[in-house]
């Protein structure tokens, strides 16, 4: 009888034990979880010193921190004050710009989605650090965007540099990246389970159970230090709304078409924006400092648009605006959205679309109340819903802003009307600008991650990852190859497999620049290529199912 069982344990050891030890170790999970602790408590002192820098930068501009009286305030200022903060702040901006930043802009979100689908994972610390001081001076200064992007390319930041410190393998990396934006959403929105949910709808785009455990612990690291200093309450104070009647939910999902359409005008106006801003030729230093005297001039008549824009959207919660003054709000918001971006301040788009959201349900709200009064709940409900709908269709994550509105707010009854709401908005985008904000802005950079692996894997790889360099007396006989393309250690696969395919060649020489043939650094072989995408392909399925 013993004999049977410590045979059955043994067996069971073999085939189930220890293969999971094993694997724990060669991805070095433990690391990953220290590192995960860390990241937590390191990325929450991040992110409130970045906010105390923007809190510092609106001081010396209208005279008060808070960032929740910033339009009260505002408004009692001067005219030239007004213009004054977002114009010397698109000046020091552009400064930092054209001398101190080596990739000419803040980078954000997307960023941080490109660094997880690139090989590799890194995130400089100079560019991080750069990035942060660039959207704190842009956002203390009044520019119209959100903190939250920029938080989370902080808190990535981190990650990438501890993941590089320790030569973390590169699926540990990209889980460090998911627990860096988990504790800046975390500390962010004091929303520990949406961090969690964004980190891996938006960043990792997976919900692997190895990589649940490590971002767990950083969005609670992250909430529990944020809430040891600042307290446990959520970011907008509104009063108790209820749903008034199911026969409601057709009104929902109408204002869900509504918000699609809204995220797809602020998208829209976003890209003709930034279309229009790199066909006009001027130095980089000029384009916020332009950016910024709009936006000043912008707000001397409507100081609502400026800056992150929560104390606009909480009064919108509360029912404070009239219906045209919301309309006004809509399209004065999306505009000075657009101007920030195209002008090159760092900010990110998130709460930019709670607030388009919270103004276009207010709006309908009010309209619904006038057509059926018995029926409709007050307008506070659906700025609530809409706040969420717009966010998710822009962000491309129903779920996380759900719940990160949710949490937000502490409202769960109208979770149901949220779900709906969202779902429509993001299908209504989908269907018109085809993509959400983050996949268009890393399309427009060559990055198309909406296609699955493959397709990231085939247009992000590059010869480096399979190059068979020179033997050390190796002098090969080009003459062979003189008709043959050529290739470049950071062509990637999509290339490689075009040039193969070209003559069904099996060899293609590798130079460091093809323009100059003395150069060769060894061949790219297409059976190590076909290896290389294959086991690129294979490691991508285990890392989402593991």
């Amino acid at each position: 009888m013993w004999e049977a069982f410590k045979n059955t344990g043994k067996v069971f050891y073999e085939t189930h034990t220890a293969p999971s030890l094993h694997h724990m170790w060669e991805t070095r999970q433990p690391i990953v979880w220290g590192l995960a602790l860390l990241i937590g408590l390191l990325g929450a002192y991040a992110i409130m010193a970045f906010l105390y820098v923007i809190a510092q930068v609106q001081w010396l501009w209208i005279g008060y921190e808070a960032e929740n009286i910033a339009i009260t305030i505002a408004s009692s200022k001067p005219a030239w004050q007004i213009i004054a903060g977002p114009t010397i702040g698109g000046i020091i901006v552009g400064l930092i710009l054209a001398f101190v930043s080596r990739e000419r802009r803040a980078q954000g979100m997307s960023d941080v989605i490109a660094a997880r689908a690139v090989k590799g994972a890194h995130m400089p610390w100079r560019t991080g650090l750069t990035s942060a001081i660039i959207s704190a001076i842009s956002l203390g200064a009044g520019a119209s965007a959100g903190r939250e992007g920029p938080a989370v390319h902080l808190g990535a930041t981190i990650a990438s540099v501890l993941g590089s410190k320790f030569n973390l393998p590169f699926p540990a990396r990209r889980i460090l990246l998911g627990c860096g934006a988990a504790a800046a959403v975390s500390a962010s929105f004091n929303a520990p389970i949406a961090g969690v949910i964004f980190a891996h709808e938006v960043i990792l785009g997976h919900y692997a159970v190895s990589a649940l455990a490590p971002i767990i612990m950083s969005s609670v690291i992250a909430t529990t230090v944020t809430r040891f200093y600042h307290g446990d309450f959520p970011t907008f104070a509104i009063p108790v709304y209820h749903i008034n009647s199911n026969w409601e939910f057709p009104a929902f999902l109408l204002l869900g078409l509504i918000c699609g359409l809204v995220a797809v005008g602020l998208q829209t106006t976003i890209s003709r924006a930034d279309q229009t801003a790199r066909a006009i030729p001027m130095p980089i230093w000029l384009r916020p400092v332009i950016g910024g005297l709009a936006i000043g001039i912008l707000a001397v008549f409507i100081p609502e648009i400026i800056g992150v824009g929560y104390e606009a959207t909480n009064l919108a919660l509360r029912e404070k605006y009239t219906l045209g003054f919301l309309f006004v709000l809509l399209f004065a918001k999306t505009l000075a959205i657009a101007i920030t971006l195209a002008s090159r301040f760092g900010g990110g788009i998130f709460s930019p679309s709670l607030y388009l959201g919270a103004v276009a349900g207010g709006a309908f709200g009010l309209i619904a109340a006038s057509v059926y009064p018995d029926l409709s709940s007050t307008s506070g409900v659906y700025s609530l819903v809409g706040m969420g709908a717009v966010a998710g269709a822009v962000l491309g994550a129903p779920l996380s802003t759900v719940l990160i509105v949710f949490e937000l707010t502490g409202e769960y009854e109208i979770t149901i009307a949220l779900l709906l709401a969202v779902s429509v908005a993001t299908i209504t985008l989908k269907a018109i600008f085809g993509q959400s904000f983050f996949s268009w802005q890393l399309s427009m950079r060559g990055l198309f991650l909406d296609h699955g692996p493959h397709t990231r894997i085939i247009k992000t790889w590059t010869v480096r990852e399979f190059l068979t360099p020179l033997e050390k007396d190796e002098k090969p006989d080009l003459s062979e190859f003189a008709d043959r393309p050529k290739l470049t250690p950071d062509d990637t696969l999509e290339k490689t497999f075009q040039v193969f395919g070209q003559g069904n060649y099996t060899r293609i020489p590798v130079f460091n620049d093809i323009t100059d043939d003395n150069t060769l650094i060894g061949w790219a072989d297409y059976t190590a290529a076909l290896a290389e995408y294959n086991k690129a392909l294979v490691e991508a399925n285990e890392e989402e199912h593991r």
